[in-house]
């Protein structure tokens, strides 16, 4: 299974937006991926999934939106996986996380095989909702009238709320809002922990509540519900797989909670110890367990600790994404989408506007096969000259990913003061040349990147007398 999740609730963050951020991974190293706006009249009115042909008819009011779907040739045989996005309403949707379940919740509501998954999901909800809320309620349909053939979280966010939706079984769903001076990290199991169906900041499907009383799924008694014990899984693989990694950004967040990497009752959400930035984010997203014996990189463990979990960062991240939704701007401004191509160890994070009409060519065009002009396929290279030598290459590695970031943020620092009286054709304008001017910084400073290790490199290289 892949995908990491991290959400940050308003008032957990450095600058009181609130962010959805996941790892896209994939099966294995390459699932080339491409940044590009759906238009209202690209929405289709009659959708078709590709994994398992079935039909929906679509609202014919759809709201323009981003994605990071699959390139068209990837797409015929795969599907449109939109994957995230941020619409005209600055609703911000990431479809999904992978999740876990139990053998007693699938003996009830099996799953079902002609439902809605992740292919479909961007496609079928982002363009239709007009806050985090009306997102859960409008999957929560879907779920209810079709069913979904595989487990999965799904995340919303408005500029004031952020929710976490889980899949549970066939047909049923449950959904909690993020507080807001709190962060939640997802790890491909289920995630929720205490939930009170009273609470205005959870919802679930009509019947969930009946359906644990009925069929005495309620593990711990009288103690309320805690959904990870009722509709979760406990397996070996979760304590290499999944619980380390919502240990390790936990470690990260709230260093002095010395939480365990066998521990499965971490908390859902958590307030963290410092209020939260971009850059903080992006690194636990690109973690591979620095600073401890179970980074493959370090020297610090023996070669069975250094393979003993599963990495957040690895080769199989197809892209990073954290959707951003600023409430210190003007709403025409406020949603970004800060997003990386690639093994996110090797890569670097800028930021885009999606109020825009079109996005940089080195993202949006990205080919099949390998192209050192494509975002994508620079990232594939920058990692594969550096696993081999990670510490030969990390000055190199982390001066990219720093110079990105800092060149992408004073973009939008001069953009916002540039657009702020601005509207219509002449805002499109002065955000896609900004966008256009953020991904012209990013290449050149990858190809910068990959200069320098090419001369580091070469004067290293063992064919010499």
């Amino acid at each position: 299974m892949p995908c990491t999740t991290i959400l940050v609730g308003k008032k957990a963050s450095a600058d009181g937006s609130t962010l959805v951020a996941r790892n896209e991974d994939f099966g294995h190293a390459f699932n080339p991926k491409r940044f590009v706006v759906v238009e209202p009249d690209q929405q289709p009115q009659q959708y078709q999934s590709v994994t398992n042909k079935a039909k929906f008819d679509l609202p014919n009011n759809p709201m323009r939106y981003t994605a990071v779907p699959e390139i068209p040739v990837v797409a015929k045989k795969m599907g449109i996986w939109g994957e995230a996005g941020i619409n005209s309403a600055n609703v911000t949707m990431s479809a999904t996380e992978t999740s876990t379940t139990n053998s007693r919740v699938l003996g009830i509501d099996p799953l079902v095989k002609q439902g809605v998954g992740e292919e479909d999901l961007v496609t079928l909800v982002l363009p239709y909702i007009h806050s985090a809320r009306e997102g859960v309620q409008l999957l929560g349909k879907y779920l209810s009238k079709y069913g979904t053939y595989e487990s999965n979280g799904v995340a919303f966010s408005d500029k004031d709320e952020v929710w976490y939706m889980e899949t549970i079984g066939g047909h049923h769903w449950a959904a909690q809002r993020v507080p807001d001076d709190c962060y939640v990290v997802a790890p491909n199991w289920f995630a929720v922990t205490e939930f009170d169906f009273s609470s205005p900041d959870t919802m679930a499907s009509s019947d969930l509540e009946q359906l644990i009383l009925d069929h005495h799924l309620n593990i711990d008694g009288k103690k309320g519900y805690n959904l990870r014990h009722i509709f979760g899984s406990r397996n070996d693989s979760d304590y290499r797989y999944n619980i380390p990694r919502q240990w390790y950004v936990q470690r990260l967040f709230n260093p002095s909670a010395n939480p365990q990497p066998d521990d499965p009752d971490l908390p859902f959400a958590r307030q963290p110890e410092y209020l939260l930035t971009i850059e903080d984010v992006k690194y636990a997203l690109s973690s591979h367990y620095q600073h401890t014996p179970y980074d493959p990189y370090s020297d610090l463990g023996t070669p069975a600790q250094q393979h003993a979990f599963r990495p957040i960062g690895l080769q199989r991240n197809s892209e990073v994404h954290i959707l951003q939704v600023r409430s210190d701007v003007p709403a025409k401004l406020a949603g970004i989408c800060w997003l990386a191509f690639g093994p996110n160890a090797y890569n670097a994070l800028a930021p885009f506007y999606t109020n825009v009409n079109d996005t940089p060519a080195a993202y949006r065009d990205t080919k099949e096969h390998y192209d050192i002009q494509n975002m994508y396929w620079m990232t594939h290279t920058l990692a594969t000259i550096g696993d081999e030598h990670p510490k030969r290459y990390e000055a190199a590695i982390e001066e990219m990913k720093q110079n990105t970031i800092a060149a992408g943020r004073h973009v939008l620092l001069t953009t916002d003061a540039a657009a702020a009286e601005l509207d219509g054709g002449q805002l499109q304008e002065i955000l896609t040349a900004a966008n256009d001017q953020t991904a012209k910084q990013a290449y050149s400073l990858a190809m910068k990147c990959l200069g320098s290790m090419v001369e580091t490199g070469s004067l290293q290289i063992r064919l010499n007398f």
